[in-house]
């Protein structure tokens, strides 16, 4: 047994090629011991993560590591000619998705064959425009605009207006999406592109208050405004949704998902302290999680009933 070998994983990386553990001293046997044990995890043929790395990887972290993957997986084996597009596209643009596979998604002017690709890779064939590529971390990438675009034509109408909205919050052209859906009148999944787009407001800072804005209208609750500053003796709070003139608010409670970071005890203390001071002003407050957006008949009652009990005091 090497020296390689005996010493383990090779230290400085935490992604490897089947190719780089075997330079390293590490036997097919070797390798497949470490998926057993967890120092190693298979992300897709022929490439490996440090099992430490992957184990404390958020959801999204993981699934912008399975582009990594592919794109170090295929570093010796492809010609090039592909960009990462579609709902990869998205992920690399740092876009939220919500209730999207992993898929890895790539574009390339010609028809690949059958074998070219692997099962964990769907491939589309165009021909791309110059402005239509940029590079993201170093990886050849469709635009924002392209992306979106792209997406929202094979996601339901929710999946879009999540995109969409965070897409625009991150400096997508409105106008230049709205030429570019008129240019695929017919199309499959133009209806919700044309929705999103119309439908779309940068204000909302997570998926879940883009859901939470969506399912207010489709049950026809008068529509509250966005992202409210309200002042009180405890300072400054800004408020998701709020119907001012009946002094109702709703708090959307689902930002650890989505952001890279957890609050702390002291935070979350801050905030019930701001709360109670806007509840002592006649504030109500209701808050929202996400199991709440699929029970539909009680989020609706919920918020009726405040908003009536509201109107009259």
């Amino acid at each position: 047994m090497s020296n390689a070998s005996r010493r383990g994983l090779p230290v400085g990386v935490d992604l490897w090629r089947t190719e780089e553990l075997l330079e390293a001293g590490l036997n097919s046997r070797a390798i497949a011991a470490s998926v057993r044990s967890g120092a190693l995890v298979r992300l897709r043929r022929g490439c490996y993560i440090r099992g430490t790395i992957w184990a404390r990887q958020k959801p999204w972290v993981r699934s912008r590591q399975l582009i990594a993957a592919h794109a170090h997986g295929t570093l010796t084996t492809s010609a090039g000619g592909f960009v990462y597009s579609h709902t990869s596209g998205a992920r690399l643009h740092g876009l939220f998705l919500w209730d999207v596979d992993d898929l890895v998604h790539v574009t390339q002017q010609t028809c690949p064959s059958r074998i070219s690709h692997g099962k964990d890779v769907v491939a589309h064939t165009r021909v791309l425009d110059a402005g239509d590529v940029t590079f993201v971390d170093g990886l050849p990438c469709t635009s924002l605009e392209r992306t979106v675009v792209d997406c929202c034509l094979m996601l339901s109408y929710r999946q879009s207006l999540v995109l969409m909205d965070h897409a625009l919050r991150r400096g997508a052209d409105v106008e230049k999406l709205r030429k570019m859906c008129s240019a695929l009148t017919g199309r499959n999944g133009v209806v919700a592109l044309r929705r999103a787009i119309e439908d779309s407001d940068s204000r909302s800072e997570s998926p879940g208050e883009t859901l939470s804005r969506e399912l207010l209208h489709r049950l026809c609750i008068e529509s509250p405004e966005l992202q409210v500053v309200i002042w009180s003796v405890e300072g400054q709070h800004r408020l998701d949704f709020a119907w001012r003139d009946k002094k109702v608010a709703l708090e959307f409670d689902g930002r650890v998902k989505y952001f890279d970071f957890q609050p702390t005890d002291e935070a979350i203390f801050a905030e019930r302290q701001r709360e109670k001071a806007l509840m002592a002003l006649g504030w109500t407050f209701i808050r929202v999680e996400w199991k709440h957006l699929f029970r539909e008949q009680e989020f609706k009652m919920t918020v009726l009933q405040a908003l009536k009990k509201q109107s009259a005091a």
